[in-house]
């Protein structure tokens, strides 16, 4: 009961803290004042779809109606010009996305509004968009213009972004068009998906002023594209290893007849990843971080906390100061790794050089890296022309390669003072990896990173190619 008592009192004291703080705040600098009734009306979904469509979660019954309650409500059933649904990590943002779910439902609506521990993604789809075309296949005009208008913003960081655009793009393979665009609020350590779409690195709490803006302006932002890309990773079967949540294992690829170096039997999993995959040293400190935070919850206490905490660890793991006794083919990846691409228009395989420097492999889709760093940088046209690369986009059907050295280069990467070593562009990427003296390697995709075993006598291989469908963003002016 005490306790019960102290979270309604820090409820409270939110709640309290962010009025006085939207009552001076939202005059300074400049920022006009939104008028919160007329926010309320552009993005409030009418009473009764919203309660059907929690109902459908709720029952995971997508065939749940009440055309009823429309009819005795039709004063108040005019649709909004962005109806407008947010999901909220509330483990995100230092533990205070719980803050900001509390503050979001009380100005727009409860059913509005998914803690993503309670409803996933997945059960909004197959359940809460079927409900609202359900409805408008049934002739109901309000749930057809809802349906087709809807925005989606998405409060936490890369990876819960990833969660919510991997279950919409099935959307696509169903042929449930159109795929409501997404906005970011910004909850994560790294951001780096915000970060390319204008929303910004960070949150700033608990300011219900910030707040209305960020829904006002999601009302109008225009929609970008943005390209997702697959992996599969083929390996050598009897080994099993914890994956993280952005992977599964699956029985229904076929590897193709070239991968010289497969045993008779292998096993595949597979995931999607929309900032970067890499391979190395990177991936190992990132698996170190994340094992320490999960033996020890209370690390957990915001960006700035996990970003000291990452680059103390990153120090204790050989990047920065690798023996000299060490072998040499224990540091980099030139022995383990054989990099193919394939690039734009063409069909046959190319090797590429890995340099024997080189102790990380970063594929790269966004600018942005690393908590908004942009490690490919600025290249100038004359560059470009020679190495025969373009101008980097995350809609161009292109991956960035490039290659970190030891943990002083990656470092002057990180601070834009030097690019990282450039290696190539791809339309798809193979990477082969056999052991040798490595008994496992470590990889990553958007921050989730495993330990991934090595073999001396057979190969695994990395296949990397672009979705057929990209994700709609909102992309903020």
């Amino acid at each position: 009961m005490a306790s019960s008592a102290m979270i309604d009192e820090s409820k409270t004291r939110i709640t309290s803290r962010s009025s006085l703080i939207d009552s001076i705040g939202c005059g300074l600098n400049g920022v006009s004042v939104i008028d919160e009734e007329e926010l309320k009306r552009k993005i409030l979904i009418p009473k009764y779809l919203r309660v059907a469509m929690c109902e459908a979660i709720q029952t995971k019954n997508p065939n749940v109606g009440f055309q009823e309650n429309a009819a005795a409500d039709d004063d108040k059933n005019e649709v909004p010009e962005a109806p407008m649904v947010v999901f909220v990590n509330s483990k995100s943002g230092g533990r205070k996305g719980s803050a900001l779910q509390q503050i979001l439902q009380e100005f727009i609506s409860k059913e509005q509004v998914f803690d993503l521990s309670v409803v996933k993604p997945h059960e909004f789809v197959h359940y809460g968009l079927a409900c609202l075309e359900n409805l408008a296949s049934c002739g109901d005009l309000n749930a057809k213009e809802t349906r087709e208008k809807l925005r989606i913003i998405v409060a936490g960081g890369d990876g819960t972004v990833g969660w919510v655009l991997g279950n919409l793009t099935e959307l696509l393979k169903q042929n449930r068009e159109p795929v409501p665009p997404t906005g970011i609020i910004p909850l994560g350590t790294g951001n780096d998906l915000s970060r390319t779409f204008n929303w910004g690195g960070s949150f700033p709490f608990p300011w219900k002023s910030t707040i209305k803006r960020t829904l006002n302006e999601a009302i109008t932002a225009p929609i970008s594209r943005l390209d997702s890309w697959n992996v599969v990773v083929t390996m050598p079967a009897g080994d099993t290893l914890e994956l993280p949540h952005c992977l599964r294992y699956t029985e229904d690829y076929t590897h193709s007849q070239d991968m010289d170096g497969l045993p008779e039997k292998t096993s595949s999993f597979e995931g999607v990843f929309y900032n970067y995959f890499s391979v190395g040293m990177d991936a190992q400190v990132a698996y170190g971080f994340h094992s320490l935070r999960n033996q020890n919850p209370y690390l957990a206490q915001g960006p700035v906390a996990n970003k000291i905490i990452y680059s103390s660890y990153s120090c204790t793991q050989g990047w920065f100061c690798t023996p000299c006794m060490s072998t040499p083919n224990l540091r980099g990846l030139k022995n383990i790794v054989r990099l193919y691409i394939k690039k734009v228009n063409c069909s046959d395989w190319e090797q590429v050089r890995v340099p024997s420097s080189v102790r990380s492999i970063v594929c790269l889709n966004l600018h942005n890296y690393g908590g908004g760093r942009n490690p490919w940088g600025n290249l100038k046209p004359q560059y470009l022309e020679k190495r025969g690369f373009v101008e980097a986009h995350a809609d161009d059907g292109l991956l960035e390669i490039f290659g970190l050295k030891e943990g002083w280069h990656a470092s002057f990467v990180m601070v834009e003072l030097i690019s990282a070593k450039h290696i190539a562009q791809a339309a798809a990427i193979r990477m082969e990896v056999r052991g040798g003296d490595w008994k496992k390697g470590y990889m990553q995709m958007d921050g989730e990173p495993w330990k991934q075993p090595m073999h001396k006598e057979y190969s695994t291989f990395v296949d990397i190619a672009r979705a057929p469908f990209q994700s709609r963003m909102i992309t903020r002016e």
